[in-house]
């Protein structure tokens, strides 16, 4: 069990120190009191760090919007590492994108995993989960998501999930019709064909006949009862509940100190794997 002193530790690690194994930031909206902030923390694995992330503001056509992405790699750090430079993009350069946000998004990332999949001797044989989240105007969220990595947006501090976890036992069926299997061993998670912890991401050619990479995605108003959002890796999941995560950065008015309070809480709490928070305060 860590100690207050550990913790004493890791918030000065986290602050002050890590160079190569964890990194913060922040920034925030030209037009209004929008403010973000993240933080990313290299897991235990003998592996180098597979966790990407965006968190900008650009203006498009006289509008603002706000984008924000985590991307969690798995066998290697190749497929988020594209997904980082090209998935908003092509969200963006959909030509419906203007009048039909969801049926842009549903494109883009059909058209992202193929162009991974043909790519393939270049990125490799692994994957990436992704939340994305795009805020126009400080007014409209488009939230999408394939895998684990989650969203959960606050209004007057009720945690709600935006995201659908992918998990291969909830989605057995549509796995087993494309000839796949569900294996549930002692011990572990549920992983598709023995391999893979969620049932749907992006890149994977060796299970792609049996995973998906269509996105669940859905919208939100941002009113005035809308606190803030956060977008999280399962680094961060697998230790702690919406509502907990949602407590913790209410008490946090700096947006980039919340998201580094979440990985220090997930650390404390003994999550192993690579753990990457985005903290959106809507009200500044």
């Amino acid at each position: 069990m860590f100690s207050w002193k550990t913790s004493w530790f890791l918030t000065y690690f986290l602050v002050f120190g890590g160079r190569s194994s964890c990194s913060s930031g922040k920034g925030r909206s030209n037009q209004g009191p929008t403010k973000y902030g993240f933080s990313l923390v290299k897991g235990k694995a003998n592996h180098p760090m597979e966790d990407y992330h965006v968190s900008k503001f650009v203006q498009l056509h006289g509008h603002e919007l706000g984008l924000f992405a985590i991307y969690d790699g798995h066998l290697g750090d190749s497929v988020p590492a594209y997904l980082q430079k090209h998935l908003f993009s092509n969200i963006l350069n959909e030509e419906h994108f203007r009048n039909d946000p969801h049926r842009a998004i549903l494109k883009a990332y059909e058209r992202t995993d193929q162009a991974i999949l043909s790519h393939t001797p270049d990125l490799g044989r692994g994957g990436s989960t992704a939340v994305t989240a795009i805020l126009i105007n400080g007014r409209k969220l488009w939230v999408a998501n394939v895998g684990d990595s989650r969203a959960v947006l606050s209004r007057r501090g009720q945690a709600i999930q935006l995201s659908i976890d992918h998990e291969p036992n909830t989605e057995r069926d549509d796995i087993e019709n494309r000839g796949g299997f569900v294996s549930n061993m002692p011990g572990d998670v549920a992983r598709v064909n023995g391999q893979l912890a969620v049932s749907r991401a992006f890149g994977d050619k060796n299970l792609k006949s049996h995973l998906s990479s269509d996105p669940d995605v859905t919208n939100a108003d941002v009113d005035a009862e809308t606190d803030l959002l956060i977008l999280a890796s399962d680094g961060l999941w697998k230790v702690m509940s919406n509502q907990e995560a949602v407590d913790i950065v209410r008490k946090v008015k700096d947006p980039e100190k919340a998201a580094k309070q979440l990985a220090i809480e997930a650390l404390v709490r003994e999550s192993k794997d690579d753990i990457s928070c985005i903290v959106v305060r809507f009200k500044g």
